[in-house]
C-alpha cells in the first residue's frame, strides 16, 4: 500500500475520512506492506497485508471462484504479458474514452480481477484504484506493480467502498456487475465516487433471446453456483473437453458459427490468441460460467433509467453498455 493512498480512504464502517496507519512496517517510507490501519473516528481497524488493505471478512467473500480464476490464469487476459490486444481494444470500446484522455486522470476500477483493465489504464498514464472483493486482487497486485505505483490495489466489496466521494475523473465496472447481489443497488451508487465532470462506464449481461436459448447452460446452473471450486473446474473441464473441438469447427464457417450459442461452454476463438490460449480462454469464461453465484442480466433501457435517476448526464446505453457523465455543478 502505498502512503499516497490515505488521502482517498474513508472508514466503511463510520464514513469518515480518518484511517491512519496503526501498526506495521512503517518507517517512514512511501510503500506500506503489511500492518493495520485505525480510524481516528469511530475505532475500527483494517489489516494491510502483502501491500494490500483488506476491507473484507472472509464471510463477506461471495466470490471465490473469482479469487481461484484470476490467479490460475492470471495472465491470460493480460495483453502486455499475453501477446494480444483483446483487452485494450475491449477497455476503449466499451468506455468510449480516448487513450490520450486518460493520462494523468484518476480512475476507479470496480471489480479489477486480475488487473486486466487496470493494466491498460495505467500504461496509458492513469493513476488506478483497483478494487475487489476476491483474493484476486492479490493478481492484480502482481500484475500492475510494473506502472511505478500508479496502481493501487484495495480488497473491498463494491458495496461498502473505502473511499472518499467525489474524488474519481472516471469509474468503470466491467464484466462484474452481473455477478452481484444486487446490480441495480451497484449501478445507482458508483457514480457518487465520481468528481463534478467524471466519466462513467458500465458493461453487463444484456437480458434477451440468447439467455433463453442456452437451455443446458441455465440447467447446469440450477446447481453449480452452490457446488465447490474444484467441482466446477471439474465440470467445465469435461464440457471444454467434449464441445470445444465441435465450436472450433464451426467457427470459420459464417451463418453457421451461431450455433455456438446454443452449446454449453463460452467458446473463444480470436484470431489475436494462439490454439492454446483459445483453448485456455474458452475453459476460463465456461468456469466463469458455471462457478459465479450470481448471474444477473439487465436491460439496457433499464440502465439508462438508473443512471439519469442517479443525476448522471449524457447518458447512452446500448446492449450490455451504459457510459454517463457527472454533471458540472453550476455557481450559483
Amino acid at each position: 500500500m502505498r502512503r499516497e493512498l490515505l488521502n482517498l480512504l474513508a472508514c466503511p464502517a463510520c464514513q469518515q475520512p480518518n484511517l491512519d496507519i496503526a501498526t506495521g512496517d512503517d518507517d517512514g517510507g512511501e510503500e506500506i506492506h503489511d500492518g493495520s490501519l485505525i480510524c481516528g473516528a469511530c475505532g475500527a481497524t483494517y489489516p494491510i497485508s502483502g501491500g494490500i488493505p483488506r476491507f473484507v471478512v472472509p464471510d463477506d467473500d461471495y466470490c471465490e471462484n473469482f479469487g481461484f480464476q484470476w490467479q490460475e490464469w492470471r495472465t491470460l487476459q493480460i495483453d502486455r504479458l499475453s501477446g494480444h490486444h483483446l483487452s485494450e481494444e475491449r477497455f476503449f470500446r466499451d468506455s468510449r474514452w480516448s487513450a490520450d484522455w486518460l493520462k494523468g486522470k484518476l480512475i476507479l476500477d470496480a471489480g479489477c480481477g486480475a488487473g486486466r483493465f487496470a493494466d491498460i489504464a495505467a500504461a496509458h498514464g492513469a493513476r488506478v484504484i483497483a478494487i475487489d472483493i476476491s483474493q484476486a486482487i492479490n493478481a492484480c497486485r502482481e500484475t500492475t506493480a510494473i506502472h511505478d505505483g500508479r496502481v493501487n490495489c484495495i480488497q473491498a466489496s463494491l458495496f461498502d467502498l473505502p473511499l472518499r466521494t467525489e474524488i474519481f475523473d472516471a469509474v468503470y465496472c466491467m464484466g462484474v456487475i452481473q455477478h452481484t447481489p444486487d446490480p441495480v443497488s451497484l449501478m445507482a451508487s458508483l457514480p457518487r465516487f465520481l468528481k463534478p465532470g467524471g466519466k462513467i462506464s458500465y458493461n453487463f449481461y444484456e437480458e434477451g433471446i440468447w439467455r433463453r436459448l442456452q437451455i443446458i447452460k441455465y440447467v447446469l446452473r440450477l446447481f453449480t453456483p452452490h457446488m465447490s471450486v474444484n467441482a466446477n473446474l471439474t465440470i467445465s473441464r469435461f464440457l471444454v473437453g467434449l464441445f470445444y473441438p465441435l465450436t472450433r469447427a464451426l467457427a470459420p464457417i459464417r451463418k453457421i458459427r451461431i450455433l455456438n450459442h446454443f452449446i454449453p461452454i463460452a467458446a473463444v476463438h480470436d484470431q489475436q490468441l494462439t490454439p492454446e490460449q483459445q483453448r485456455a480462454w474458452t475453459l476460463l469464461d465456461t468456469f466463469d460460467w458455471y462457478g459465479a453465484r450470481f448471474e444477473k442480466r439487465q436491460h439496457h433501457q433499464a440502465v439508462y433509467a438508473i443512471l439519469t435517476s442517479a443525476g448522471m448526464a449524457n447518458v447512452r446505453s446500448a446492449p450490455g453498455l451504459a457510459t454517463a457523465d457527472k454533471p458540472i455543478s453550476e455557481t450559483p
